[in-house]
């Protein structure tokens, strides 16, 4: 590696450790020699110069933190000798110019998908089976039950022999062998599908539907809806019980809302009026296979990469995500919003401190007042609790150098790229605009991605620079690392390595195209992704209000 250290933007007062740095090792900056007071591990920060209690710490060319007692330069900033600072925001500031990247590579190029009688285009072809209310969950359970492997779609198992083997050794009573024993990976060999033109049947159990304020059922339907609608899945069994606050009406109203008529088959099924749990569970069964067998009809056909809806996420983040795999996918972003696709940048706690550059990116003052509002809602209702966008930042991100959650949000934000923002949905609003949406969301992982979903996201781009075992049960999700060694340590996860971008060998625009290019072959079938062929279903939908 050339660099030893990187000032991300002109106006900043940090320096960021691309490798470990010593105490009292010199590095040569801006014609001056800097000696580091203490050991910096790689990706996080020391100042270039000396800071008195109070002064600004800029990163990204944004505040990102305030001093809270003096700092020498070449000191390291830590929690204890920074504290979280983010720049205010006001109204929306002139006109905003963008020159779209370079396209041609790209203009001609299609993908395979699953094209659905409203316009939308599936990368993958999904059936779901719902419940309305978690009291249903048993039921979904019972469904999964008797279709996973008889349809072909289980997984092998190799916990499971290794349990039994287990249990022999300690019949046995040979104690030694217990502690020795290691995991024999089974083959993984594909069972053959009944439906081969399927991808799946999915399962969305979840713990709302009554019990919490009526807002809560509202936003729950709306998310189903969303999945339902979502060109990724072919349609839906839903299970209610009857006498729950999210009511049948409600889902049905959403998909309206949606999709004018819901064209998508669709069986509804209603425990108090059925009677008999079996009489339920054999009508649901039976009808659902039935839907199968139609749906499997539905082949891949080539569409336009403007058909492309494609989600932006970060989770176990580090101190390179922000330089490397965010700047990446934010270049990918750009790509696709010239190219009339359309990208949705949630997480809004990890917006924090970077709301003025967005709010005047909104193409109208409509947009801008709509995002300033919903922030403002956000935070309000975290300091309600007696916590803040301030406590974001988790211990794994503090550890690896991201201290405050301004300095996390200005990295989280370069997944948005440069294009214009279209349109701000609120939870669980749909995109319908080409081009950047932001979309207000947690910043938690599993809410993140369950939500990015139901706002119609056909592919997910999720960088990471500490690892993360997340998915999402309709929406293929592509796991980026930020830094090389994470790709070597966690190959099973990883999906693409956005390291080379720390090491110099590759371009942020570069890292973008490739990611483009990745894309484009998951869309089409040609490419499995980790998250997918793990299993890594995850679908928890976001409970904003308190339990009644």
């Amino acid at each position: 590696m050339a660099n030893k250290f990187l000032k991300i933007h002109p106006a900043d007062n940090v320096l960021v450790a691309l490798t470990d740095l010593k105490a009292g090792e010199k590095v040569a900056h801006n014609g001056s020699t800097i000696t580091l007071v203490n050991d910096t591990p790689a990706k996080h920060k020391f100042v270039e110069r000396d800071m008195q209690k109070g002064d600004t710490i800029y990163m990204y060319g944004v505040i990102v933190g305030k001093a809270v007692e003096p700092i020498t330069a070449g000191a390291a900033i830590t929690t204890q000798n920074v504290k979280h600072e983010a720049s205010t925001y006001a109204t929306r500031t002139g006109g905003y110019s963008w020159t779209p990247p370079d396209i041609s590579r790209w203009k001609n190029k299609t993908f395979l998908g699953y094209h659905r009688p409203d316009g939308q285009v599936g990368t993958a072809n999904y059936w779901i089976v719902v419940p309305l209310v978690f009291c249903e969950n048993q039921n979904v359970q019972v469904i999964r039950q008797a279709f996973e492997e008889e349809l072909g779609f289980g997984k092998t198992n190799a916990y499971k022999n290794y349990v039994h083997e287990l249990i022999q050794l300690y019949k046995k009573g040979d104690t030694d062998a217990l502690e020795k024993l290691t995991l024999t990976p089974e083959k993984d060999v594909k069972p053959s599908r009944l439906f081969e033109n399927l991808d799946g049947i999915k399962f969305l159990t979840h713990e709302g539907g009554c019990g919490g304020i009526r807002q809560d059922s509202e936003a729950l339907c709306g998310l189903l809806a969303g999945y339902m609608h979502n060109p990724n899945v072919a349609g839906a069994t839903v299970l209610s019980l009857g006498c729950q606050n999210a009511q049948p009406s409600i889902l049905q109203k959403k998909l309206n809302e949606l999709a004018g008529t819901f064209s998508k088959p669709f069986i509804l099924l209603e425990q108090q009026k059925e009677g008999i749990e079996s009489e339920l569970l054999m009508q649901a069964v039976r009808k659902t296979f039935i839907a199968l067998t139609e749906v499997n009809n539905i082949t891949r056909k080539p569409a336009p990469l403007s058909k492309l809806k494609v989600g932006l996420e970060c989770g176990g983040s580090d101190g390179f995500s922000g330089i490397s795999a965010n700047p990446a996918i934010g270049h990918t972003s750009d790509l696709l919003a010239a190219l009339g696709g359309s990208s949705i940048l949630a997480e809004f706690p990890e917006l924090c401190g970077v709301e003025q550059e967005l709010i005047n990116r909104s193409v109208d003052d409509e947009k801008a007042s709509r995002f300033t509002q919903l922030m403002r809602a956000y935070a309000r209702a975290a300091e309600a609790v007696g916590s803040g966008f301030d406590m974001n930042p988790s211990p794994g991100n503090i550890k690896d150098g991201l201290i405050t959650d301004a300095m996390k949000s200005a990295g989280a934000a370069k997944k948005g790229g440069n294009s214009p923002i279209v349109d701000v949905l609120d939870y669980p609003e749909y995109v319908t605009q080409p081009g950047l949406s932001l979309l207000c969301t947690p910043g938690n992982d599993a809410e993140c991605t369950t939500a990015l979903a139901g706002s119609g996201a056909n592919i997910i781009l999720f960088t990471t620079g500490l690892g993360n075992p997340m998915g999402n049960p309709i929406t293929p999700v592509i796991k980026l690392s930020s830094n090389t060694k994470l790709a070597q340590k966690m190959p099973d996860i990883i999906d693409i390595d956005c390291g080379p971008v720390i090491s110099g060998e590759k371009t942020i625009e570069q890292m973008g195209e490739d990611i483009l290019d990745f894309i484009i072959e998951v869309a089409s079938g040609n490419i499995t992704p980790k998250a997918v062929a793990l299993g890594h279903d995850d679908f928890i939908p976001w409970k904003r209000g308190v339990s009644l």
